[in-house]
């Protein structure tokens, strides 16, 4: 089902995965990459998809941007996706939380497009903000491009409250959304324990 937005989505896949041992984008869960499954979540609300990531390893699976600024994080990441978008609302990804459901990804983008003043309009749960699966305004790109330049990699030093949509863990909770739908997975332990 696509939403009635105009939306891009971007799954980010160029971490070096150093706590997992081997590429996340290719570790399997319950029969699929991770890759897999964000791509397939992501094609659920628009056919707007992209890969954030090295073209060589990612250019068979969907169209492929790579980082404008190399080595920055996730940062370097949303700012390529966004200087790289034709749509002024766009799902951010990434490849790492499977738990992500299609729901959550239409509440998140109904909010944004509900409130235009946002730039950014995420999620707090597990005591901090969700920037990795957020809905982003292309106009984002110009600040986190000033903070790429001065060497800043930090992504929640960018959300002022005055232009950061942020929905609050009891409200999320009351829309259904527990908190362990953003639990990522960045070691073997945590594959082995989102197996079982």
């Amino acid at each position: 089902m696509e939403t009635d937005f105009d939306l891009s989505a971007f799954i980010l896949a160029g971490g070096k995965s150093t706590r997992m041992g081997t590429d996340k984008a290719f570790v399997a869960l319950g029969g699929r990459t991770l890759l897999a499954r964000m791509l397939d979540l992501a094609r659920e609300v628009t056919p707007n998809v992209a890969i954030v990531g090295e073209r060589a390893r990612f250019a068979p699976f969907a169209p492929v941007v790579e980082d404008i600024f190399p080595n920055c994080g996730p940062l370097g990441g949303i700012h390529a996706a966004l200087r790289s978008s034709s749509t002024d609302l766009n799902l951010i990804l990434a490849v790492d939380v499977p738990f992500v459901s299609l729901a959550l990804v239409q509440f998140l983008t109904s909010r944004a497009a509900s409130c235009p003043s946002a730039l950014v309009t995420l999620a707090r749960a597990n005591g901090g903000l969700q920037p990795l699966c957020a809905i982003y305004c292309r106009a984002f790109a110009d600040a986190a491009d000033e903070e790429l330049r001065a060497g800043r990699y930090k992504i929640d030093a960018l959300f002022e409250m005055a232009t950061t949509q942020i929905i609050g863990e009891e409200e999320m909770e009351t829309a259904g959304f527990s908190p362990r739908i953003f639990r990522n997975l960045n070691t073997p332990e945590d594959l082995a324990a989102a197996s079982d």
